[in-house]
């Protein structure tokens, strides 16, 4: 199987995905301060901002997951899209479906797709039983954040620490640099408010480990900042969310919010583990 080059796309795709996370819980008293701002005076474009973006993360956050449609553009080819279920309400994790032949996994399993789980800071892969090796006879294939993020950028996105979600990303708009409203759009057939913003490693909070420094995500893609993209929906919900970094643009769109079913890891005796062998490749520092 290519293992080198599977761990470095989840890696790329992890940090774009989460990158809709990743920008800090820290903000979450200003985020408060601001939305009684507003509606105290209401006076200024930046206030009014303000407070629509306060309004949409305290509805994000209290839903708690969605079902996704994903597409990773990497710059190199094809999009690559996962759909399935977000949750953030008890810690980030991930249910997805992704293209077995897109993510060059077509060794690993006979199924078109790859059912996908993220949970408690870590990868698990559906694959077919392998004849030998750690995946022998294994139905599922584990690789642990810490061989992606390093171990303190994992353990932002583990357990109920983790506190992950697009809501976090909501309160990072606020904060970040060069935020601006760009007006009435309609996506999917919803009318929404375009807001934009560039994110670089001060914004990120505690996932700065995960995403900052020479040999970190984006430092692998050449860049030290995010452009992110936000449309709010009449409901105070996001409608898409869109992530640029070097030449990778990840854009996710939200069908359905809350209702979803909790996401866990596979049984342990049907998980052959390979973060080890994802560690001693090399695959995120080239």
């Amino acid at each position: 199987m290519k293992l080198r080059y599977t761990a470095a796309w989840v890696g790329l795709t992890a940090a774009a995905m989460i990158t809709a996370t990743a920008c800090g819980t820290e903000g979450a008293e200003k985020a408060s301060e601001g939305a009684e701002k507003a509606a105290d005076t209401a006076v200024s474009k930046a206030d009014t901002i303000m407070a629509a973006l306060s309004r949409a993360t305290d509805r994000t956050e209290e839903l708690g997951s969605a079902e996704v449609r994903t597409t990773t553009d990497l710059g190199t080819g094809e999009p690559i899209a996962m759909d399935g279920t977000y949750s953030w309400g008890d810690g980030y994790a991930l249910d997805v479906a992704m293209d077995t032949e897109a993510v060059q996994m077509q060794e690993l399993t006979d199924s078109p797709t790859v059912r996908t789980l993220f949970v408690d800071g870590a990868y698990y892969y559906d694959i077919d039983p392998q004849p030998a090796g750690p995946l022998a006879g294994k139905e599922w294939m584990k690789i642990d954040g810490s061989a992606i993020f390093g171990e303190s950028g994992a353990a932002a996105f583990s357990g109920a620490a983790g506190g992950a979600g697009p809501a976090d990303s909501m309160k990072g708009l606020k904060y970040a640099s060069d935020v601006e409203d760009l007006g009435a759009e309609t996506v999917n057939g919803k009318p929404t408010t375009h807001y934009r913003a560039v994110l670089d490693g001060e914004d990120l909070g505690k996932f700065k480990d995960a995403f900052s420094g020479a040999d970190s995500m984006l430092g692998s893609a050449g860049v030290d900042s995010i452009t992110m993209d936000i449309w709010v929906g009449e409901k105070d919900l996001p409608v898409r969310l869109k992530q640029e970094f070097g030449s990778m643009t990840v854009t996710m769109d939200f069908d359905r919010f809350g209702a979803t079913e909790k996401i866990v890891a596979p049984p342990a005796r049907e998980v052959g583990d390979l973060t080890e062998e994802v560690k001693d490749s090399g695959a995120m520092t080239g």
